[in-house]
């Protein structure tokens, strides 16, 4: 094991035996002297950073490696259960990736955001997703997370086990097409837009359109998925008085 290698496994211990993280510890521990330490990641947020992304390397390589199944909600819902287990596993580093300000941002945040819109993008060629699957990452990784954090800090406030699966149960309900849906023309309009977005997306031939002309129905199809505004609206209505 190369030296950085053994740096980050003492500081991983350290962190999660105790919380936090001396480099002063974590050198002797490891047999080095800081300035080593400092060469190697630049400064303490730097060791921070690559102990979280080590610690979430597990987590994420599982990930990964994992099939998609034919069912992306299946997928995306085991993915909410997993966020929280390991959350509740790994207390210390959770908290450093996603209830610090480190100024050095660990790629683990990143790639899970990558993965889970993966999943969202998957339910939304299957005309499931109500929004765009990358506002969907974003609400269904903040619900996540914020969950997450409350379970970790505040625990006597959610002392059931089951509030997880009930917000899990209310984000999505706000973001997946109703199975028996009834939608107004403009709920129906943003569904469609979104399906064939998402579906053109992963197409690798796409419609015969020009570069040109995808990104320009790229824009019309973004249109349909954004609620007209009022001024928008009062434009309208005058075009028509007129």
């Amino acid at each position: 094991m190369d030296i950085r290698s053994v740096i980050i496994e003492r500081a991983s211990e350290q962190l999660a035996r105790d919380g936090e993280i001396s480099t002063r510890a974590v050198c002797e521990a490891a047999g080095v002297t800081q300035p080593v330490l400092y060469r190697l990641f630049g400064d303490k947020a730097g060791l921070l950073a690559a102990v979280v992304d080590a610690v979430w390397d597990g987590y994420l390589s599982a990930k990964r490696a994992a099939a998609d199944s034919d069912d992306p909600l299946t997928d995306l819902t085991a993915g909410w259960h997993s966020h929280v287990a390991f959350a509740l596993e790994h207390p210390h580093a959770y908290q450093l990736l996603f209830g610090t300000s480190l100024t050095t941002r660990p790629e683990a945040s990143t790639e899970a955001m990558r993965l889970l819109q993966h999943k969202l993008e998957r339910l939304a060629e299957q005309g499931r997703l109500s929004i765009a699957p990358v506002d969907a990452a974003r609400i269904v990784m903040a619900a996540n997370t914020g969950l997450s954090l409350a379970l970790l800090l505040r625990p006597e406030a959610y002392p059931d086990p089951a509030v997880s699966e009930a917000t899990r149960s209310a984000v999505y309900a706000s973001l997946l097409v109703s199975e028996h849906p009834d939608p107004a023309p403009a709920s129906a309009q943003a569904i469609a837009a979104t399906t064939l977005r998402a579906a053109i997306a992963a197409s690798d031939r796409p419609a015969a359109f020009s570069a040109a002309e995808l990104l320009l129905l790229d824009e019309w199809l973004a249109r349909f998925q954004t609620p007209p505004t009022s001024d928008t609206h009062s434009h309208d209505t005058h075009l028509k008085d007129a």
